[in-house]
Parts: C-alpha cells; structure tokens; sequence
C-alpha cells in the first residue's frame, strides 16, 4: 500500500506564463493498494464530478506511464482524500497527474526518476508550470526545449505567505485559454520578458519589494479578467493592502498574493470585499509555500 500526498499549486505568477509556478501547503491525497479490479473511493471535501471509472485522470495517468515501460496494468484501489478545489486555478489536474504517475512508478519498482515523470505529466497536461512545483516543490521555472525539459527550483522557502482567494465560482481552464489572443504585441512581449527576468530575479535575490511590478503581466491576466468581475481591482487591492504582489492563480478565478508577516488578514479581508461589491463570494486560505513537492510513503 502507497499513500502519495501532492500540493495544490499556482501558476503563471504573473508574467511566467505557461512555465513558472509554486507549490502550496494544501494537499490531494491518495492512498493505493492491489485490488481485484478497479476502485476508487472518493472522501475529502471536493468530490463531485471526479469520475469513478477507467476514465479518471489519477488511472488514466497511472496506464500512460505503465505503457511507456511496457509494464503490465495493475489494478488498484484508489482513495482519494480531496483538499483542493477543482477548476479554481489551483493545480487540481496536476495532483491527479502526478499522483497518478508516481503511484504507476512505485508498483512497478521506480524505474524513472523525477525528471522523467515530470516529462510524462508535462505531456499529460501539455505545459509544466503546475505539474514542476507539484513534483519537486518551491518555487520553480521550467524550460521546454525541442527534445526535453529543464526544470530549476529558484526557492524552497521564501519568506513570505501565500494568501490565496478561492471564489465561489469555476472556470474551467480550456475556457480560460481560449479567451486569450492567438499573437501578442512585440510591446507586450517584451514587457513580459522583463519582468520574469525580474520575478527570477527577486525569488533569487528575495528583494520581495520588487513583487509588486515582478507580478504585472500583459499575456493574459487582462483578457482572463473579462471572466472574473472585479480581478484587475483585486489584485492592486492587495499591493495597496500590503501585499509585495499579487496574481491570478493559474488560470483562475482564483488569486494569489505574497504577503509579508502581519499582512495576511488585511489583505485576504480587502480582496473578499472587492469581489464581494461584484457579487462574487469567496474563501481564503494563508498558506506557506511547500519545499518538498509530492511525497510517496510505503505501507
């Protein structure tokens, strides 16, 4: 029996579209053993619309791995214990993606390394800003070249609190993207080439001050906004509240904003109020930012 616990993650950060993301102290875990077929066992506090069959992500992902090795499925029980909201820019595939792989990898004796399941679940979920953080934990940076990835922890621990806001609505995120443009401005590309170079820049460096411009983007948080009433407000709401920085979570609706010790409250507070004068209710969670991605424990 294996027991994979997986962060939910935010990506993008702002700028780092498709390729930059972190890791947050809010957990999806699954517990597998050998069975005579199929199972799975749904618990947590997000259980709707998880399929039970061979349809599900966790399984589908398990077979993916199994038959690049050429390695006999098994059948499984699998308990999933959900702590992360679905469809709310929170990396929720990812942990499925990865626990799915990591648990396909322990049955058949680990034969691949970290760097070639995060290969698999980039694949899986066609870009790694969610799956590298949910893997390896931190903040991190991924590179996709023609024939490989190039991952890089920028940070484990930095120091501040993620405060992340949870809306009461969903957006699924092939709604999100399709919003988005299919070309973008040489303006607007280099606007966001800089300030990655400076997001990379503070997490290395933790001059935290600099988050508040380190965070702007032009790719896609404006177009995703037309989605979610009141997120552009939000997001200055919370510099102006204390917040080093501030972004939308994944593709949202979520958002996340890096704040310093003694800044959570007012933060989360304010940005409730400005999605609550837009009719949209919300949650918040201050998490700390996970240094150790996806943990597998034997039984």
């Amino acid at each position: 029996m294996y027991q994979i616990k997986v962060p939910a993650t935010s990506a993008n950060l702002g700028p780092g579209f498709d390729c930059m993301g972190l890791a947050v102290k809010l957990y999806n875990t699954f517990t597998i053993e050998e069975s005579s077929k199929l199972q799975i066992i749904l618990k947590g506090t997000y259980t709707s619309n998880i399929a039970t069959d061979e349809t599900n992500l966790f399984w589908r992902s398990a077979n993916i791995l199994w038959k690049k090795i050429s390695f006999k499925p098994i059948p499984l029980k699998i308990t999933f214990n959900t702590q992360v909201p679905p469809a709310r820019g929170l990396g929720s595939s990812s942990t499925a993606v990865v626990g799915g792989l990591m648990a396909a990898n322990a049955f058949a004796g680990n034969p691949l390394d970290k760097l070639e399941l995060l290969e698999i679940a980039t694949s899986i979920e066609k870009h790694p800003d969610n799956v590298c953080p949910a893997l390896f934990g931190g903040v991190t940076l991924t590179v996709m070249t023609e024939n490989s990835l190039i991952p890089r922890i920028l940070t484990k621990n930095p120091k501040f609190k993620a405060v992340v806001i949870i809306p009461d609505i969903m957006l699924r995120t092939e709604k999100a993207r399709n919003i988005l443009p299919k070309s973008i401005s040489r303006q607007d590309a280099v606007f966001n080439a800089s300030r990655v170079g400076l997001l990379v820049d503070v997490f290395l460096t933790e001059d935290y001050d600099l988050l508040a411009v380190a965070t702007q983007d032009k790719i896609h948080q404006n177009q995703r906004a037309e989605l979610i009433p009141g997120v552009l407000e939000a997001l200055q709401t919370a510099i102006n509240s204390g917040a080093y920085g501030a972004a939308l979570s994944g593709s949202g609706p979520s958002l996340i904003a890096f704040c310093p010790n003694g800044k959570e409250l007012d933060v989360a507070t304010n940005l409730q109020r400005i999605l609550s004068s837009s009719s949209i209710t919300s949650k918040y969670l201050i998490l700390d930012v996970d240094p150790d991605g996806a943990i597998l424990t034997k039984y």
